[in-house]
């Protein structure tokens, strides 16, 4: 029997190779965009702590200079928190170009696979042709032999 080759095998697992890494691509950019988010929420709970520090501070005794560091602080976190959020962004772009690409490349190693199933599926109906034809010529072969007995 015949066997099957796909003559752009080697092409399809450049394509399989290809997808593996952008998935990868797309695993590494996942988890630097959560790596931000993460920074982003804790910017944001220090700031909540210096808020609510605040509001402690002006309940008891004043101390001035306490309560100016505190509000630096607070103005601090505010700065880092926007300063955060454009890392988060950049993140979250990175994170969809990643998904692009990954997109992409999974777009071409299917369509590569669907090519190969044609070529299959075109394979088997060529080879049951082929097993036709030479039933065929074996049924006329025995059927020629018996007329000439």
């Amino acid at each position: 029997m015949a066997k099957f080759i796909f003559s752009l095998q080697n092409v399809l697992n450049v394509k399989v190779q290809m997808e593996r890494l952008a998935k990868q691509d797309f695993s590494t950019a996942r988890a630097a965009l959560n790596r931000e988010e993460e920074k982003l929420r804790k910017l944001h709970e220090r700031k909540a702590h210096y808020e609510k520090k605040a509001v402690e501070l002006l309940q008891g005794n004043l101390d001035v200079l306490e309560i100016e560091e505190n509000k630096n602080a607070i103005v601090t976190m505010e700065n880092l928190a926007i300063e955060q959020k454009r890392n988060v962004e950049m993140a979250e772009d990175n994170l969809e170009k990643a998904r692009k690409a990954l997109e992409d490349v999974m777009i071409e190693r299917k369509t590569y696979e669907t090519l190969k199933e044609r070529a299959f599926e075109n394979f088997k109906r060529e080879v049951i042709r082929q097993e036709q034809k030479e039933v065929d010529e074996l049924t006329s072969y025995t059927y020629g032999q018996k007329r000439q007995v």
